[in-house]
């Protein structure tokens, strides 16, 4: 059994989520590059960032089991990360507008040579907006850290219409999928 796990990320939502959990364990945040590979496929990349952040954290944390994370929001087949800057959000935003797109988390459970990998992909439809509440919303500055310029769990609820899978990996971190993970490896509690 295994008292507490590493968070291989810098995400305040994944380290709620996995509190809300009840999971133990600590944050420690990778430094990796995380630019796409030329012709890479969102799901590919995504599973190759989650391996790589984990795996970089579980180097420094040999005795633990170090949960790594990451997402994407997949507009006709193209990456969207989070905005570099205002400019990009808006941009962002305003092609999601009125439209479907999907949201892919892919999450690696790693300690020593063992890898465990899970992916979730979920739809989300926005609401048609404006100009003038796309830039309201970027006023609250919410945009600026989140993949597609949007936070399902705060004030971004309100661009969205609907959601077609797993609300959490759309914050970030596939829940079911993670827990499922932890058990596989021996930890029981939730």
């Amino acid at each position: 059994m295994h008292e507490t796990f590493v968070l291989a990320s810098g995400s305040p939502r994944r380290h709620e989520l996995l509190a809300l959990a009840r999971v133990p364990h600590i944050v420690d945040v990778p430094e990796i590059d995380e630019t796409a590979l030329p012709g890479e496929l969102p799901d590919i990349y995504v599973a190759r960032l989650a391996r790589a952040k984990a795996g970089a954290v579980a180097a420094r944390h040999p005795e633990c089991w170090t949960i790594g994370a990451d997402t994407v929001v997949v507009v006709d087949g193209h990456i969207v990360g989070k905005p570099r800057d205002i400019v990009e959000a808006e941009e962002m935003l305003e092609t999601l507008a009125g439209r479907r797109h999907e949201v892919i988390t892919a999450v690696a459970l790693v300690h020593g040579s063992e890898i465990k990998e899970r992916s979730s992909t979920t739809s989300v439809w926005m609401r048609p907006f404006d100009r003038e509440i796309v830039r309201s919303y970027l006023a609250t500055g919410e945009p600026m850290d989140k993949a597609g310029a949007y936070a399902v769990q705060g004030v971004g609820a309100l661009l969205v219409d609907r959601v077609d899978g797993d609300f959490f990996t759309v914050m970030g971190l596939p829940l079911d999928a993670v827990i499922e993970m932890l058990r596989s490896v021996g930890f029981g509690a939730v």
